[in-house]
């Protein structure tokens, strides 16, 4: 399964760019959220030094038809609302991609985390592209389980290695005494360890985020 992480920015006709935007150090966090018909609904955190300014514009705007306060003060405001523009909501129900919440929206701009088939997530991005949502990659990578990245073997000698200070400031231990530890000749400790070490720092590479990325997400499945 294929992971990724996306910066969205909103079409400027839709409620939430227009006030996330005319408020730009609110910061708008939806806590639930689930697709209707032909609308959707939302319950929003929002934070932040004008939050009563931001409830009025969201109570006047035309795209949202239903508005309920579950809790507020002047810095911070729970809300359940219908809005007839749910356009991330749409993208997710047709492609068939959860989208992990919570998500954060300011200024203009949400970051949603993933995780699917590349199917799926290609399927997103036709999505995203559709309803007019623009999308920058922060990362995208396979998903996989511990035991998937090492072998036991590896595991093992990696947890022994950690366990005994091989890895502290000043070492606990030395290479000979790990080998000794584990009962292996130093050789087979100094490769095994070593592999281990490959396996670790590539994958922590690969997670560091390409902010910097002009790929589409389809082009960024196809290269990974």
């Amino acid at each position: 399964m294929a992971q990724a992480t996306l910066t969205l920015t909103m079409p400027e006709e839709v409620w939430i760019q227009q006030i996330s935007t005319d408020h730009p150090e609110s910061t708008f966090r939806v806590l639930a959220a689930v697709p209707g018909a032909e609308s959707g609904f939302a319950l929003v955190r929002i934070t932040g030094p004008a939050v009563p300014e931001v409830i009025d514009d969201m109570d006047d705007h035309p795209q949202l038809t239903e508005l309920t306060l579950a809790q507020w003060s002047d810095n911070e405001a729970t809300i359940h609302f219908e809005t007839t523009a749910p356009l991330l909501l749409f993208s997710s129900r047709e492609s068939g991609m959860p989208i992990e919440l919570p998500v954060e929206i300011q200024d203009g701009e949400a970051t949603i985390d993933v995780t699917g088939s590349r199917e799926r997530l290609a399927e997103l991005a036709e999505q995203l592209e559709h309803f007019g949502l623009q999308y920058r990659i922060e990362h995208v990578r396979e998903r996989l389980h511990e035991s998937q990245l090492l072998s036991e073997r590896q595991l093992e000698v990696i947890v022994a290695a950690v366990d005994e200070g091989y890895y502290d400031t000043p070492r606990g231990s030395s290479l000979t005494e790990l080998a000794d530890h584990l009962d292996i000749a130093k050789s087979t400790c100094s490769e095994t360890l070593h592999r281990a070490e490959e396996a670790v720092i590539k994958r922590f590479v690969e997670d560091l985020p390409s902010v910097d990325s002009e790929d589409s997400l389809e082009e960024e499945l196809a290269s990974t």
